[in-house]
């Protein structure tokens, strides 16, 4: 069984150790257990148990083809990561750095020199870490949207990317242990350290320090003060693309909801679709502010058509260098009417 099949059981155990111990001594246990929590169903447990390991176990049957992943990368993949995996100026590279002399020795040699950046090809140890990712997390604004045979196809194109794979190669379930004994930094990845199961030895040497402890310890979920400053502005201290918000697009919310003017249904609409993560009604965050793009487009007689095709395909270069990844997975009507509301933002 699988680490995730693992977790959702324990979590399941926890549920039910957690109703007996809320009502132990009421004579009613196997009730309140009923009532409380339950074991997770086999299909539950499918759901997460996704994780492919090194050893490839969890690995689904599937297969495809350089060719196959380039198409699927042009589509989906490239307006983040361009179109051979250089990147922008958000995201890092995930192609560059390796050599042949690398895949013969397992072992980046720019990984122990002063290379001013590392690629993803360069660390990566296992082909399996590259799967698994791209399987539960990509397209960020669509995760595991890609079947199987989709992950196989744009995993082959990245490791033909690399020179890892020729252009003809069909990556499959069946042949991708011998992949993996061509990974270029497959030998840069050691198991001596204490995360590792089975060692039975910490990664530190400290020792804990019983002095001057709180005699109460509140337990909140909020951001220290201190803590809020430490970057000058703590939107840049989180991921600042993908579904993620930072505590400046947390507190616009706040201040949205307890207002007692009406939330606009397009205003709504970019909050439940992320569109806040890349931009600020009045501000410049990783893509152009709402009000600059009402202003760009003010006077033009299509600006809504024109907008709401940006939206839905991509692009890249009206606004510099970083890419508006292409947003097919929402309705017509929705796109609508934000497009409609960031046109009429001041």
């Amino acid at each position: 069984m699988s680490t995730w099949a693992n977790a959702a059981r324990a979590l399941a155990l926890a549920a039910g150790c957690v109703a007996s111990a809320a009502w132990a001594g009421t004579g009613d246990t196997a009730t309140a257990r009923a009532a409380l929590g339950r074991a997770a169903t086999a299909a539950e447990v499918a759901a997460w148990d996704i994780d492919v390991r090194p050893d490839f176990q969890g690995l689904p049957k599937g297969r495809g083809t350089v060719a196959q992943g380039q198409k699927i990368w042009d589509g989906k993949c490239a307006s983040c990561h361009g179109d051979f995996g250089e990147s922008n100026e958000v995201f890092s590279p995930i192609v560059g750095g390796t050599t042949a002399d690398d895949v013969r020795t397992g072992r980046v040699a720019a990984m122990t020199g002063n290379q001013p950046y590392r690629t993803t090809l360069m660390k990566v140890s296992t082909v399996s870490t590259l799967w698994d990712y791209i399987h539960r997390a990509m397209p960020w604004n669509a995760p595991r949207s890609l079947s199987a045979d989709d992950v196989y196809a744009v995993t082959a194109y990245l490791l033909n990317l690399g020179e890892i794979v020729p252009a003809d190669f069909t990556l499959s379930d069946a042949n991708i242990a011998e992949v993996q004994r061509k990974m270029p930094n497959r030998n840069g990845m050691t198991t001596e350290h204490g995360m590792w199961p089975g060692r039975g030895r910490p990664d530190t040497h400290n020792t804990a320090c019983m002095k001057d402890c709180e005699a109460t310890v509140k337990v909140v979920s909020a951001m220290p003060e201190y803590a809020r400053d430490s970057h000058g502005d703590l939107s840049q201290q989180q991921r600042g693309f993908g579904p993620t918000r930072g505590v400046a697009a947390l507190a616009s919310a706040q201040v949205a909801t307890v207002a007692s003017a009406p939330v606009a249904p397009g205003a709504k609409l970019t909050g439940q679709y992320q569109c806040m993560t890349c931009h600020a009604l009045d501000r410049k965050v990783v893509g152009p502010s709402f009000s600059d793009i009402a202003s760009k487009y003010r006077g033009q007689g299509d600006a809504h058509a024109a907008l709401e095709r940006k939206v839905k395909a991509g692009g890249q270069g009206a606004w510099g260098s970083v890419p508006m990844p292409p947003q097919p997975q929402i309705p017509d009507s929705d796109i609508h009417a934000m497009v409609g509301w960031i046109l009429e933002a001041k």
